[in-house]
């Protein structure tokens, strides 16, 4: 398969961009540290090209991703995480979030589209975080929402075409994001693991791809609750 993939210098990215070269498909690993790439490309000169981007540069994200017309599979993993301080409360942190979570993911979205076609999938990669008002969350795990109501109205406009539109929503998983985290991450799994599950997820071409089963199953349980319950529950958080 040919591979496109964001956010690949860290975290779940980089390791989807190992593990799919290690398998022999090729792949476009796209991210804004140069270095990084470079040594993507060192460890697999046959298998990975780079693609040195920041999705919050829109003309130039469109620009360098629609000449990539050849797309078996895009996953869409570039993501950033900020927690609101409630006594100094700030909408440009919001901005900062968003840019990247939301608006970067929309050009990316907007650059591949056009070239995706009947069997192609799309991969939005989100997070657990938006089934419950999580502590200090409102940025992170709000826009994660939101990408996923995105990715849920793509997937009825895209059926006509036949591009098959995927989510990720993993629980806690150790990158260099998680790692400044002040709070115990229960149930938190490797960038192995994470990549495992996602790569057999794509596959099986599963809605949505949550793990680890255990954490994601009882999120969404407690998301089903009354919303009155959910805050009593998370502020025990």
């Amino acid at each position: 398969m040919n591979i496109l993939i964001t956010g690949a210098t860290s975290g779940i990215g980089e390791q989807l961009a190992r593990d799919y070269a290690a398998a022999g498909h090729k792949v476009i690993a796209c991210g804004r540290n140069q270095s990084a790439l470079q040594q993507l490309v060192d460890a697999y000169p046959q298998q990975i090209t780079a693609q040195q981007l920041d999705v919050t540069d829109a003309a130039t994200t469109i620009a360098r991703l629609r000449g990539y017309q050849q797309l078996d599979l895009v996953i869409l993993s570039a993501g950033v995480c900020e927690y609101v301080d409630i006594d100094s409360f700030s909408s440009a942190m919001f901005e900062r979030v968003y840019e990247v979570n939301i608006f970067g993911m929309l050009r990316c979205i907007e650059a591949v589209l056009p070239n995706l076609k009947a069997g192609n999938q799309l991969v939005l990669v989100g997070s657990t975080a938006r089934l419950l008002p999580f502590t200090r969350a409102e940025a992170y795990g709000s826009s994660k929402a939101a990408l996923q109501y995105i990715a849920r109205s793509l997937q009825v406009d895209l059926s006509k075409r036949g591009v098959v539109v995927q989510t990720v929503s993993p629980g806690f998983v150790k990158t260099p994001m998680t790692a400044v985290n002040d709070f115990a991450m229960p149930m938190a799994v490797t960038v192995e693991f994470a990549s495992q599950a996602i790569r057999t997820g794509i596959a099986k071409k599963r809605t949505d791809i949550t793990f680890p089963r255990l954490f994601g199953w009882l999120l969404k349980f407690l998301s089903r609750l009354p919303q009155s319950w959910q805050v009593a529950i998370s502020k025990r958080f």
